[in-house]
C-alpha cells in the first residue's frame, strides 16, 4: 500500500470544517488524520515514515488514512484525459448541440454513477463559484447534485447568490432531503433563495396564491438572470424519485404516464420526443417553468440505464444544452 498511489492523488482539499466539531479529542484524531493523508498522498512519505514524523504506530497510521478518506478530508483529481469518455463528449455535443458536456467514466450497469457524476458537477459549480464577480445561479434537487454539493470545497463567496429551481416541501410539510440551495449557499458563504413551498399543491388556485407572492417573484427574477441552471433529471416510472420522496401520488405518476411522460426535470414531465407535457398535476406544480428551447446554460446530470431515454429526449426536446453522465448512460443516450 505504501507506493500504490498513482498520479491520481495529486490533490489535497480539506472539505469539511474542523472546528465544526465539538468534541477536542474528536478534532485532534481529525488533525492528524489530515496531516497523516498529506503526508502520504502529496509528499509519498511511507507509513512507517509518516509514523515517526507524527509519533504513531504504523497501524494508527493506516487507520488515520482511512479515517480521512472516510471523512471526505480528501479531494482527488485524475489528470489524465480519458480518450474514450472524450469521444462520447464529441458525439454528445454534435448530436444534441450542447454548450458543455462531461462524460465520467462507468461500465457498471446497476451503479447509478451518483459519485462519479457528483464530482464532475461539483468541479463545475466550483468553476462558477470561484469566479471573482457577482453572478447568480439557479440550481434544481435531486440525489446527485446533494453529492455534487458534497464534494464542493468551503468557499467565501458571498458577492454570488444560489437560488432554487423548485419547491422544497411535500404537501403535508416535510422537506425535501434533497433540497440542496441551502447546503450549498451555506458551504461557499452565497446569498440562499430557497422555494419554501410545496412542489405540488392540492389546488391550483393555492398555486397561483403562492405564486404572487413576492418571495416567488424574487425568485423568479433570480432565475431569469441566472448563469446557469444545474439540474438533476428523473425517469417517470414506477419507483419515480417524485413519487416516492412524497411529492405525488400513485395517481398521479399513473395520469403522467398515462399520458407518454418518461422524465421529469424540476418536476415537470416531458415525452420521448422532449415535449413538455400538459394536464396532471402541472397546473398544480409551483416549481419555476421550463423555457423550450433553453435560453440559459442549462445542464442536466444523472446517470444509469434507466435514466437514459428520459436524458436523450430532454437533450433531444432541448430541455437543456449541458450534459454531466457516465460513460454508460452517454452510450446508451447515443444508441450504441
Amino acid at each position: 500500500m505504501d507506493r500504490a498511489r498513482g498520479r491520481a492523488a495529486d490533490d489535497f482539499t480539506g472539505c469539511r470544517a474542523v472546528s465544526d466539531l465539538v468534541d477536542p479529542q474528536s478534532r485532534r484524531r481529525l488533525d492528524l488524520a489530515a496531516r497523516a493523508a498529506w503526508l502520504y498522498y502529496i509528499k509519498s512519505r511511507t507509513q512507517d515514515e509518516i509514523a515517526v514524523e507524527l509519533g504513531v504506530s504504523r497501524q494508527n497510521v493506516q487507520r488515520l488514512v482511512a479515517l480521512a478518506l472516510q471523512e471526505r478530508l480528501i479531494k482527488f483529481r485524475l489528470d489524465h484525459e480519458l480518450a474514450e469518455c472524450i469521444e462520447l463528449e464529441q458525439r454528445l455535443r454534435e448530436r444534441f448541440d450542447l454548450q458543455v458536456c462531461e462524460v465520467v467514466p462507468g461500465q457498471r450497469d446497476g451503479d447509478d454513477g451518483r459519485l462519479g457524476v457528483g464530482i464532475a458537477v461539483a468541479q463545475l459549480l466550483e468553476y462558477f463559484l470561484s469566479q471573482k464577480a457577482p453572478l447568480t445561479l439557479a440550481i434544481g434537487t435531486g440525489r446527485t447534485l446533494r453529492e455534487a454539493v458534497q464534494q464542493v470545497p468551503a468557499m467565501d463567496r458571498p458577492q454570488h447568490k444560489i437560488v432554487s429551481l423548485v419547491g422544497n416541501l411535500t404537501r403535508d410539510g416535510r422537506a425535501s432531503p434533497y433540497d440542496v440551495v441551502i447546503r450549498l449557499a451555506d458551504r461557499v458563504g452565497a446569498s440562499c433563495y430557497p422555494l419554501p413551498m410545496p412542489v405540488v399543491t392540492d389546488t391550483a388556485e393555492e398555486r397561483e396564491q403562492l405564486h404572487l407572492q413576492r418571495g416567488f417573484q424574487t425568485v423568479r427574477t433570480l432565475v431569469d438572470e441566472a448563469k446557469a441552471h444545474i439540474m438533476g433529471i428523473g425517469q417517470v416510472a414506477w419507483g419515480a424519485p417524485l413519487n416516492i420522496d412524497g411529492f405525488i401520488t400513485d395517481r398521479e405518476l399513473a395520469q403522467m404516464m398515462d399520458l407518454g411522460a418518461i422524465g421529469e426535470i424540476r418536476g415537470w414531465t416531458f415525452d420521448a420526443a422532449g415535449r413538455v407535457l400538459s394536464g396532471g398535476f402541472h397546473d398544480r406544480l409551483t416549481a419555476v417553468p421550463i423555457v423550450v428551447p433553453a435560453d440559459h446554460l442549462a445542464v442536466i446530470a444523472g446517470a444509469g440505464s434507466h435514466r437514459a431515454p428520459a436524458i436523450r429526449a430532454a437533450l433531444g426536446g432541448q430541455l437543456a444544452n449541458g450534459l454531466v453522465t457516465d460513460e454508460l448512460t452517454a452510450r446508451l443516450v447515443l444508441g450504441d
